[in-house]
């Protein structure tokens, strides 16, 4: 059983930057792949980022990688997703999910809201 809690989210005005933290609880949490995904307004949600458990494979959505990074700390049992350059269309819940494959993830956190005013 994993257990996941996003902060960091906020208002920001287009070209800043946030950090968003995804905690876990779990023992096992240094094994499973956790992704980053969002969901705005009226539309489905999308994957954005994903990282291996031990850190050594990410994979991005083609149109972010640019400006998002995510990172891991398992000694901290947390992950990051570093956003640069904000864009208004970056607006929506971000969720964050933990998994034993990238393709499935079984655990889901509450998701933190990220608004880029323009």
């Amino acid at each position: 059983q994993v257990q996941l809690v996003e902060s960091g989210g906020g208002l920001v005005q287009a070209g800043g930057s946030l950090r968003l933290s995804c905690a876990a609880s779990g023992r096992t949490f240094s094994s499973t792949y956790v992704g980053w995904f969002r969901q705005a307004p009226g539309k489905e949600r999308k994957f954005v980022a994903s990282i291996s458990g031990s850190g050594s494979s990410r994979t991005y959505s083609d149109s972010l990688k640019a400006r998002f990074t995510i990172s891991r700390d398992n000694a901290k049992n947390t992950v990051y997703l570093q956003m640069n350059v904000l864009k208004p269309e970056d607006t929506a819940v971000y969720y964050c999910a933990a998994g034993l494959t990238p393709q499935v993830y079984d655990y889901w956190g509450q998701g933190t809201q990220v608004t880029v005013s323009s």
